[in-house]
C-alpha cells in the first residue's frame, strides 16, 4: 500500500478476489468458463433471433439489446480479472480505471432500463393483445431503445465525472477486483458527501424508476392472469412473462443489495460475492434463462440446425 501526496495518482492497484495461489488458479479456470459460455451464449442468442425470421419480434429485439448489453459490460469487467488472477501485477491506469467505472455503470444502467422497457412489453402483450402489434411499433421499439442508452449514458457521465474530480492521495489500493464506485470513493483524502449524494441520486433514479416501472406492469399482468377462467390460458400467460420475471428478480436483487444502501454498510466480502455475480454470472444466465424456459427460442434453434444442415448437403 502506498500513500500519495499529489491528487492524481499515476495507477490504481486492485486487490482482486483472493491473495491464494490455489485459489487464484480455481478462480482463473472458473471465471474463463463462465466467459466462454457468456460471450458464446450471448452470441449465439443475437445470432440466432437474426437469422430466424419468426423471433423478429419486439420481445426478441429487446433480447438482442439484453444479450449485447450483457455480453459488453461483462467483456469490462471479467478479461481484466482473469489476467489480474493470472498475473503478479495488478495494476490498472488511472485512465483505465475510470474508463472502465464509466462504461460498466453505462452499461449497467441501460440495462435498467432496457428490463423495465421488457416489462412494459409483456404488460402489452398479455393486457392489450389485440392492440399490441400497433403500441408496440418499430418506432416506440427504437425509441425505448436509444431511451435506454441515453439514460446509460446521462447516468455513467455525471457518476463518473463527480468522481474523477477528487483527489486521491490516500492510498492507490482499491480493495475490489475492479474499478467500482465505492472503492474508489474510499481513496479520496477529501469530503465525498456531494459526489456521494450525485451517485446516490443517478443510481437511485435509475434502480428505483425502472423497478417502478417493472412493478407497475407485472401488477397489471397478474390482475389481467387471475381474471383469465382456463387453467391452460394463465399458465401460457405466465410463461410469456417467466423468464424475463426471473431475471429481474436476479439482477435487481444483487444491484439492489450492493448499491441502494448506506456507504457504512459497506462489507468487502459480502459486497463482492454480489459483484462477482451481477457482474459475471448473470451476463451467464441471461441467454440460459430466455433459451431454456422459451419453447420459441428453442424452436428457432432447431429451425436454423435444419437449415444449416440442409445448406450443408447442398454444398
Amino acid at each position: 500500500m502506498r500513500s500519495w501526496n499529489n491528487t492524481k495518482v499515476p495507477y490504481f492497484i486492485l486487490m482482486g478476489l483472493t491473495d491464494s495461489a490455489e485459489m487464484q488458479l480455481a478462480l482463473s479456470v472458473l471465471l474463463l468458463l463462465i466467459y466462454m459460455i457468456t460471450v458464446l451464449g450471448n452470441l449465439g442468442m443475437i445470432m440466432m433471433i437474426c437469422l430466424d425470421l419468426q423471433l423478429h419480434t419486439p420481445m426478441y429485439f429487446f433480447l438482442i439489446h439484453l444479450s449485447f448489453i450483457d455480453l459488453s459490460y461483462s467483456s469490462v469487467i471479467t478479461p481484466k480479472t482473469l489476467t489480474d488472477l493470472l498475473t503478479s501485477t495488478k495494476t490498472i491506469s488511472f485512465l483505465g480505471c475510470f474508463t472502465q467505472l464509466y462504461l460498466f455503470v453505462l452499461f449497467g444502467g441501460a440495462e435498467c432500463f432496457l428490463l423495465s422497457a421488457m416489462a412494459y412489453d409483456r404488460y402489452v402483450a398479455i393486457c392489450n393483445p389485440l392492440q399490441y402489434p400497433v403500441i408496440m411499433s418499430s418506432r416506440l421499439c427504437w425509441a425505448l431503445i436509444a431511451g435506454s442508452y441515453t439514460v446509460g449514458f446521462v447516468d455513467c457521465s455525471f457518476t463518473v465525472l463527480s468522481i474523477v474530480r477528487l483527489p486521491f492521495c490516500n492510498s492507490n489500493v482499491i480493495h475490489h477486483f475492479f474499478c467500482d464506485v465505492f472503492p474508489i470513493l474510499a481513496l479520496s483524502c477529501h469530503d465525498t458527501y456531494i459526489t456521494q449524494f450525485v451517485v446516490y441520486i443517478c443510481g437511485g433514479f435509475t434502480l428505483v424508476l425502472s423497478l417502478i416501472t417493472i412493478f407497475w406492469s407485472y401488477v397489471s399482468i397478474l390482475s389481467t392472469i387471475l381474471k383469465i377462467k382456463s387453467t391452460s390460458g394463465k399458465q401460457k400467460a405466465f410463461s410469456t412473462c417467466a423468464s424475463h420475471l426471473l431475471g429481474v428478480t436476479i439482477f435487481y436483487g444483487t444491484t439492489t443489495f450492493t448499491y441502494l444502501k448506506p456507504r457504512k454498510s459497506y462489507s468487502l466480502g459480502k459486497d463482492q460475492v454480489a459483484s462477482v455475480f451481477y457482474t459475471i454470472v448473470i451476463p451467464m444466465l441471461n441467454p440460459l434463462i430466455y433459451s431454456l424456459r422459451n419453447k420459441e427460442v428453442k424452436n428457432a434453434f432447431f429451425r436454423v440446425m435444419q437449415k444449416r444442415g440442409e445448406s450443408c448437403q447442398l454444398k
